[in-house]
């Protein structure tokens, strides 16, 4: 088995489990962080790899279209976690676009395959994700809507990275004598 499949398998087992756990609807968005260069054993942000990317996102988003759940996928420190995301999405919910196109060295493999796979990309500079999957600690929390929790699964890792999957819950608010 190549690489490459491994981490497919790896990630489609992950994301299986996760929805077990999950009650996404139709329309919610589900936000990636993705490091191609601890999934391969190096370094974050020293050696991407656009096959790796690829194989990523094309997996996600084979998943997440057939439950009609959003794909958004977050670029690098160097664009500042700027998301790649259908442009549909972003003009639904109001979110911001701005002016640059992710590369490897500055957004990231997996944002710039998201750029190249999905249908009408565009970045957007934040959003509010129902949960997500941080692949290799790319700190996807910031786009992850109040309260987030960690949601388990057999996958601890993708390739070499480290992986962690987030969902999110409504806030409990108003102490002792709220009723929930």
């Amino acid at each position: 088995m190549n690489e490459r499949n491994s981490y497919q398998e790896q990630l489609t087992t992950g994301i299986q489990e996760y929805f077990e756990k999950t009650s996404f609807k139709a329309g919610d968005i589900f936000v990636l962080g993705c490091s191609s260069s601890e999934i391969f054993g190096g370094v974050i942000g020293q050696n991407s790899r656009l096959d790796i990317g690829e194989g990523i996102v094309s997996t996600l988003k084979e998943h997440l279209d057939k439950k009609g759940v959003y794909l958004a996928v977050q670029g690098c420190e160097h664009i500042n976690r700027a998301l790649v995301i259908e442009k549909e999405v972003a003009e639904a919910h109001d979110f911001e676009i701005v002016s640059v196109v992710p590369a490897l060295h500055a957004g990231g493999a997996a944002a710039v395959a998201a750029f190249h796979l999905f249908t009408d990309p565009v970045v957007v500079e934040k959003i509010v994700a129902r949960g997500g999957i941080d692949i290799g600690d790319t700190a996807i929390g910031m786009h992850v809507k109040h309260v987030q929790i960690p949601i388990r699964t057999t996958i601890k890792e993708i390739g070499e990275a480290h992986t962690t999957f987030l969902y999110s819950r409504p806030k409990l608010i108003g102490g002792a004598r709220a009723v929930y």
